[in-house]
């Protein structure tokens, strides 16, 4: 067999089964190789950020890796801010990337880039095979370091001819990829650390992130929480929370650094469970970019690399914790709302109409804010959120989430400015059959740059600064868009429209977008 077959044979043998891509003629031996596995789902995307971003999806809610096949520097570099957001998330990714021939890079072809050098920007792991022979062995490996844990962005860039020539071989003699690993033992003089100061009884609070924000981890940091009288905190954008009815409550840190600040003022101890220390997002004149308050002492317990659930098992143990003490959300639907379509209409329909085992993809920036708190006591559901701040992340995330499982129903509520980053990725819902309605929340604006112009203390804004801000003359048509990539589309301007639309959508198979026309919140 030649190296495309081996490579393709060895990532069905360790447990990967789809890959996003969008090909071009340096990766054509991988995509012929296709039809003799048909083991590999291959998916076809129309830009290469939709690639990156679905395969950080479909390995949120699959808990193992996809492979995206990306063509040269240049394809790589269109994926990167999705590759930025799948590092945040910690989640399993396999970066393909088709390089020139090694006989052909001497001649500085139009499209030679330097790959290693962009690829280090997001990833865990690069190599570029050298051997037709060896290309197995060098997937395994980049599969090794994108499941760690920490789950990671591992890039493996194949030259042509490693491609083509004869005399691949399929790896084995190693247990397939599999799930995310559980992580190395907590360190004994952490956990000890961590019960003295929840012991205290001084002010103190748990913030969790990553594997904690889900499963028994979650359970067992609420009960924590609970019984020994701290805040439970998560991370302002987790990857995945787990929520809804029956699931334990848990506050999520906010965005902007004035509330932050008073969710975490007074606190003397803080407890971090796979999160990190918070800080803000962006610099502003004046403030201090460190979160945690002035005398807090921070724990770290678990990272990226540990095993969180049992860190937590030690925890409870030793404080004596009884299970269940936590606060579980009860069922509560708020009523649907009438009148005029605002922010907060959307999501009181979407509280009230989300059925139970449903994956949201929550990309809706300001307009989104009310969304959280009107599903808190919706059925059961997962919340994916945009871990590493680059937008155009929602649309290939409900993508890879669809996928990843297609009996669920997948809900994007998209921010209308960063949908049009990747809205190509509604033309591959469509030629996958994927249940995904998509909300745009057009406000017809960057509104969260409107309120960051405000607060990083610039000049009074003026007309041509709020132009740049603005996105209306022309108006964008979501419905014609849609359509024009072969999903169906409706607009929503009165709350009623939208629960109308919204209830058939979700009754219908098969992917869907709601414009929902609302004025901004800000």
């Amino acid at each position: 067999m030649n190296g495309a077959q081996a490579l393709v044979r060895t990532l069905v043998a360790a447990g990967v089964d789809t890959c996003f891509m969008n090909p071009g003629t340096s990766e054509l031996h991988l995509v012929a190789s296709l039809d003799d596995l048909p083991e590999m789902h291959g998916v076809l995307v129309l830009f290469e950020g939709v690639a990156t971003g679905a395969a950080d999806g479909f390995a949120r809610i699959a808990g193992r890796p996809a492979a995206t096949l990306l063509h040269l520097g240049p394809g790589l570099g269109n994926g990167l801010a999705n590759l930025h957001n799948a590092r945040r998330a910690g989640s399993p990714v396999l970066a393909l990337v088709g390089d020139h021939a090694t006989t052909h890079h001497h001649l500085d072809a139009q499209l030679q880039s330097d790959i290693e050098t962009v690829a280090r920007n997001v990833s865990s792991f690069v190599r570029s095979s050298a051997s037709t022979a060896e290309l197995g062995i060098d997937v395994l490996d980049a599969l090794a370091a994108a499941v760690g844990p920490p789950g990671s962005v591992a890039t493996l860039i194949v030259p042509a001819d490693v491609s083509w020539s004869d005399g691949g071989a399929v790896a084995e003699g190693r247990s397939p990829a599999g799930t995310l690993g559980a992580g190395t033992a907590p360190d004994e003089a952490a956990v000890g650390n961590a019960v003295a100061a929840l012991r205290s009884k001084r002010p103190a609070a748990i913030l969790i992130g990553g594997r904690a924000c889900r499963g028994r981890a979650l359970d067992l940091a609420a009960d924590l929480a609970a019984s020994a009288g701290a805040r439970l905190l998560c991370e302002t954008f987790p990857a995945r929370l787990e929520r809804g009815a029956g699931r334990p409550e848990v506050e999520r840190l906010s965005y902007l650094a004035e509330f932050a600040t008073a969710q975490l003022e007074g606190l003397e101890h803080l407890v971090l469970i796979d999160a990190r220390s918070p800080v803000t997002f962006f610099a502003y004149p004046g403030r201090p970019g460190d979160l945690v308050p002035p005398g807090c002492d921070v724990h770290l317990v678990a990272g990226p690399a540990d095993d969180v659930t049992a860190a937590l098992e030690a925890l409870t143990f030793l404080l004596g914790v009884d299970h269940g003490v936590a606060r579980r959300a009860v069922t509560e639907a708020p009523e649907l709302p009438s009148g005029a379509l605002d922010a907060l209409g959307v999501a009181q329909a979407l509280g009230n109409l989300l059925p139970e085992g449903a994956i949201v993809s929550d990309e809706g920036v300001t307009a989104g804010i009310f969304a959280p708190g009107a599903t808190a006591g919706a059925p059961p559901h997962d919340w994916l959120t945009l871990t590493g701040g680059a937008i155009g992340q929602g649309l290939p995330v409900a993508l890879g989430a669809a996928l990843a499982d297609r009996s669920r129903q997948v809900v994007a509520l998209q921010a209308d400015g960063s949908a049009l980053y990747t809205s190509q990725a509604l033309w591959t819902m469509a030629r996958e059959g994927l249940d995904v309605v998509t909300v745009v929340l057009a406000n017809r604006s960057y509104a969260v740059l409107n309120m960051e112009l405000d607060r990083v203390g610039a000049a009074p804004p003026g007309p041509r600064a709020r132009a740049m801000l603005d996105l209306t003359h022309p108006t964008i048509d979501f419905v014609s868009l849609s359509r024009g990539l072969g999903v169906p589309a409706t607009r929503a301007e009165t709350a009623e429209e939208f629960t109308v639309q919204l209830g058939a959508a979700l009754a219908e198979p098969g992917p869907s977008v709601i414009e929902a026309v609302i004025p901004s919140i800000l």
